[in-house]
């Protein structure tokens, strides 16, 4: 009995730290700042090249 007791509050510990990390991430927008930063590096790289675009 009190292995299943064990298990079931390491279950509700790990949704508790889940839950609050992805709460940190929703509430101060880090994946919309992640994917700013990730388009401004990609736009780097393909801005160097030339663009040859014939129609």
């Amino acid at each position: 009995m009190s292995k299943t007791i064990k298990i079931i509050f390491k279950i509700i510990k790990i949704l508790t730290i889940v839950t609050g990390i992805l709460f940190v991430i929703y509430f101060w927008n880090l994946d919309q700042k992640l994917m700013a930063w990730a388009y401004t590096q990609v736009n780097k790289i393909f801005d160097r090249k030339k663009a040859d675009i014939k129609f």
